[in-house]
């Protein structure tokens, strides 16, 4: 799920920084406004609009940082809209919505455990690749 790679490339102790960055982004606006998704994917993406001049390694981090925002974001969204409907609507809880709420717990942990991995990683200078965010990453990058 998460690979590591070393490239020929050193970024400076800034760069990793900015990029380490990135990831504690999420982190810290997930416990800052843990009931609504959409702190954490605000928060991710103005450091991401404010990092779009910054080298390469910090640009790609903060992509893949984003892009795992917004699937958390539509995940958690879609969890609480159908906790809402369910007590404020006549909607019943149904085996669907057991399954999802499971789901959605278990790739916000996935999440956030990566996140952390990525944060500590980059924070050293090496380049962590998140399965299926980095592939559009670079295509975001070759653009």
């Amino acid at each position: 799920m998460i690979e590591i790679k070393e490239f020929s490339y050193k970024p400076a102790d800034v760069e990793a920084e900015k990029a380490s960055n990135a990831y504690v982004m999420s982190l810290v606006a997930l416990m800052a406004g843990l009931p609504l998704p959409i702190v954490n994917l605000l928060a991710t993406l103005l450091f991401f609009l404010n990092n779009l001049k910054s080298g390469g390694f910090v640009k790609w981090h903060c992509t893949q940082a984003l892009l795992s925002q917004l699937a958390v974001f539509l995940m958690n969204s879609t969890a609480i809209i159908w906790t809402l409907s369910i007590l404020f609507r006549d909607v019943d809880v149904t085996n669907n919505f057991i399954a999802y709420i499971i789901t959605a717990f278990i790739f916000n942990l996935i999440e956030f455990v990566a996140t952390i991995i990525a944060a500590v990683y980059t924070r050293k200078g090496k380049h962590v690749e998140w399965w299926f965010f980095s592939s559009i990453a670079n295509s975001f990058q070759n653009k």
